[in-house]
């Protein structure tokens, strides 16, 4: 099993990346706080882009395998907790995995209910399903932890379609997506990638 890849990114966006290794390029799942965390320097147009180490999770099914990259021993930490919950695949624990990992933390140990809801594809039983498998193990979870610590940094990339198109793979609607990103750039009209992004997930948080 891959467990860390360190590399050179050649291409980004919020949901994949492709990392190169030694000359192999392998195709990353990666989540919106790990694109957050990548540093502008890693920009495939940047000359001498500064190498790039994931924490990988692969996850192998009979018909595929694919790897999962966090910035974080945390956010892998978290992601693999949740894909051991009935009915939660890569997928959707990727998209609650959309806020810092920290805010996942404190809703589970507050019991906050409407926090987990507001996730696209967690209805009210999932996020039950989640606080009942999670909430008691929030203390094991910070025992688990390796003691590391990595500065994050934000990455600057296209228009409003790769916004948008980012949110909807998140699962969002298109009309919500649009809406969100509108306001966001209201909100910081001169505003990086990076920012209209945050600020936009931060407005569909309230929907």
């Amino acid at each position: 099993m891959i467990g860390y890849l360190k590399g050179t990114v050649l291409d980004i966006t919020p949901e994949r990346l492709l990392l190169d290794v030694g000359g192999v390029g392998y195709e990353v799942h990666i989540s919106v706080p790990t694109f957050y965390a990548i540093d502008q320097k890693t920009n495939p147009e940047t000359p001498d882009a500064e190498p790039v180490g994931l924490h990988i999770h692969t996850h192998v099914r009979e018909d595929a395998l694919a790897l999962f990259g966090f910035w974080t021993p945390l956010e892998k930490l978290l992601f693999e907790k949740l894909i051991a919950i009935s009915g939660i695949g890569p997928k959707l624990a990727r998209t609650i995995l959309s806020s810092p990992p920290e805010d996942l933390l404190r809703a589970l140990a507050e019991g906050d209910l409407a926090f987990l809801s507001k996730t696209p594809g967690v209805g009210k039983k999932t996020a039950e399903r989640i606080l009942l498998e999670l909430k008691d193990k929030v203390r094991d979870l910070a025992t688990e932890l390796p003691a590391s610590a990595q500065p994050a940094a934000s990455v600057q990339r296209g228009g409003d379609d790769d916004l948008v198109s980012a949110l909807v793979n998140l699962g969002y609607k298109p009309a919500h997506a649009e809406e969100a990103v509108r306001g966001a750039h209201q909100d910081a009209p001169e505003g990086t990638f990076h920012e209209l992004l945050r600020r936009s997930l931060k407005r569909l948080s309230r929907v």
